[in-house]
């Protein structure tokens, strides 16, 4: 497997390269990225062979799209596919500052939640002009879901669902306006209650299918395959705690989550294998998963990611992870080499 090498969502036929590159980096999550930075990064993911890029109009508050479309504005717009995300309009507000919501350089733009079916048609067509493109590829309903709403979940899924928010998504698909629609969330379980009433062609499901985490095998997986729901793995690192960081679901982390990451690094210590190599190819066995999307804020983290999703990973780590009760029994794993 090579970050290169190319899958297909089995709905649209949609090909995307199995190492993306999530692009909330570039809007400057957790620390101010440069226009310079921003610019390598995309260049060199495209060096790379990279052709699959992630963004939203939430990241940087619109920053993440205007630098992805700016630095994506030459090549030819056939030879990449871009997803972008909807549920958020992106308002002028002058109150926003470094810092907010954990950007560091954000611009002058204040999110409103927005599910309605005028909601997503007014939020795609704001991030065509942003991208400065002629088509979105792949449109993500961007953190819908009970975690992240609390006691506002119900008005938001009625959005959704009786206020044609769904509705929209279908008339965007239907038109050809996009290839494929779908969900971007770090919730699992709203997944699910989707697949019931809507037929999602892919989910980026960040944090929740990782080497730290496979409660989402069953039933979400399961369905996701039989369904044809392809998975583009979100998070990999979840947060950073599997690369090297301390940050877990975009907190620090509880001494439990930095106890089982300890755990899994001691076995990768072993075979003298990184602990992000594993995290990075791990999800990638299961068959319902697509594409990863880790971020990359500079040129050297890009490449960096890249030499550890194609680096060799003996299929005894994967055995010794199971057997020592770090890795999901039914969890696939990827063929040693």
């Amino acid at each position: 497997m090579l970050a290169k090498d190319l899958s297909l969502l089995p709905r649209s036929r949609l090909p995307l390269t199995k190492l993306g590159l999530g692009c909330a980096p570039i809007g400057g999550l957790y620390q101010a990225t440069s226009e310079t930075d921003a610019r390598t990064a995309v260049d060199g993911a495209w060096d790379l062979g990279l052709r699959y890029f992630d963004t939203a109009p939430y990241y940087g508050s619109t920053l993440s799209e205007h630098r992805l479309g700016a630095a994506l504005r030459e090549r030819s717009r056939d030879e990449y596919v871009i997803s972008t995300k909807v549920g958020r309009l992106m308002k002028p507000d002058a109150g926003v500052r470094p810092g907010d919501n954990d950007w560091a350089a954000p611009l002058p733009f204040r999110a409103h939640y927005d599910y309605s079916y005028g909601g997503i048609l007014r939020s795609h067509e704001d991030s065509l002009q942003r991208l400065g493109t002629s088509r979105i590829d792949i449109l993500f309903v961007h953190d819908i879901g009970r975690a992240t709403h609390g006691e506002k979940h119900d008005h938001y899924w009625q959005q959704l669902t009786a206020g044609g928010g769904f509705k929209a998504l279908d008339e965007l698909r239907s038109s050809g306006q996009v290839a494929a629609v779908g969900l971007g969330v770090n919730e699992w379980q709203i997944v699910h209650d989707c697949m019931q009433i809507f037929d999602l062609d892919c989910t980026l499901l960040a944090g929740r299918y990782t080497l730290l985490e496979q409660e989402s095998l069953s039933p979400l997986l399961e369905a996701c395959e039989r369904q044809g729901n392809a998975i583009v793995i979100g998070g990999p690192f979840n947060s950073g705690i599997l690369a090297g960081s301390r940050k877990f679901n975009y907190a620090d982390a509880p001494a439990r989550i930095v106890a089982r990451v300890e755990a899994l690094e001691a076995v990768c210590r072993e075979f003298s294998v990184p602990l992000a190599a594993a995290a990075l190819q791990f999800p990638m066995a299961h068959p319902a998963v697509v594409s990863c999307i880790p971020g990359g804020r500079d040129l050297a983290q890009l490449q960096q990611n890249a030499e550890w999703f194609d680096s060799p990973i003996p299929a005894e780590l994967w055995q010794t992870l199971k057997q020592r009760g770090l890795l999901d029994d039914a969890a696939p794993v990827p063929a040693g080499g």
